[in-house]
């Protein structure tokens, strides 16, 4: 039987199980582990409504002093 559980892994290698597992007896278990960016669900929710703002030529005109020489 293959199940998937979610979990969390702590840096010291500590795991906890986001839910709770019932099993008739002890079983090996496969871990993977996901690399996740460090980046704010905020961020990521907002990126579509603040992009609208920032690419306008008007926006490219007004920050181009800070852009390398081409």
């Amino acid at each position: 039987m293959l199940k998937s559980v979610e979990a969390t892994i702590e840096a010291n290698g500590k795991i906890h199980l986001i839910e709770s597992v019932h099993l008739p007896h002890a079983c090996r278990a496969i871990v993977t582990i996901i690399e996740e960016p460090e980046i704010s669900e905020t961020a990521l929710l907002s990126e579509n409504a603040l992009s609208k703002d920032w690419n306008r030529p008007e926006e490219d005109k007004a920050w181009s002093h800070l852009q390398p020489a081409r």
